[in-house]
């Protein structure tokens, strides 16, 4: 049964069964996304009982409105807010890394002019740079995934890019990215201006609790 308003939830409203997930990792975030038909809520491991239930609660409620059963219907939303690139981070790790990669934070950040996104696996932070904005969204989720692989293993070794190889568009992202920057090196004027390749992404929705 769904439960009460003083008790976590073992379905959701639907019947979906739910699962809270606590990560040392992650010290102010709360997610919630959609794995294999249960919905997963992933909250900071010093949550006491009282904030982990509102919490649950609110997440749930936040899935119900998105009507958000799945990566998939996550991937058809573009990532406008650092809440919603959370989100997508999230939904992504569940789909392509087992849900291993928890980022502490993930955000939008201004000042990244020579990276596409970058990643702090000590600190578990991803940064992703405005320039990625008005790019098709499986480009955005490619770096995105790139950054989350890099939580795991922060080296461009051959263990790295096994991590990625499930994702379709690996290829043709880092093509459309080496276009970018080819197009800008020349003086061209690329959708999104940048200075750097695909492989210098990275070197190494989700609520604020």
């Amino acid at each position: 049964m769904p439960g009460t308003a003083n008790s976590i939830p073992l379905t959701t409203a639907d019947g979906a069964p739910v699962e809270v997930r606590r990560s040392a990792r992650r010290r102010r975030t709360v997610a919630a996304f959609w794995e294999n038909g249960t919905a997963v809520v992933a909250i900071p491991a010093h949550f006491s009982g009282a904030q982990e239930r509102e919490w649950v609660h609110r997440m749930l409620e936040k899935l119900r409105l998105q009507g958000n059963r799945g990566a998939k219907a996550a991937g058809k939303r573009r990532a406008g807010s650092d809440d919603e690139l959370a989100e997508r981070a999230a939904a992504l790790s569940a789909q392509y890394l087992a849900g291993r990669a928890v980022p502490s934070s993930v955000r939008w950040v201004t000042n990244q002019n020579s990276r596409w996104g970058s990643a702090t696996p000590s600190e578990g932070t991803i940064r992703l740079s405005h320039k990625l904005r008005p790019m098709p969204q499986w480009v955005i989720d490619y770096v995105l995934l790139h950054e989350l692989a890099h939580l795991l293993v922060a080296a461009h070794n051959a263990a790295f890019w096994r991590l990625l190889a499930a994702y379709p568009e690996t290829e043709r992202a880092k093509a459309f990215l080496e276009g970018v920057s080819f197009a800008t090196s020349r003086g061209l004027p690329p959708a999104a201006d940048t200075a750097d390749g695909a492989d210098d992404v990275g070197q190494a929705d989700c609520a604020d609790a």
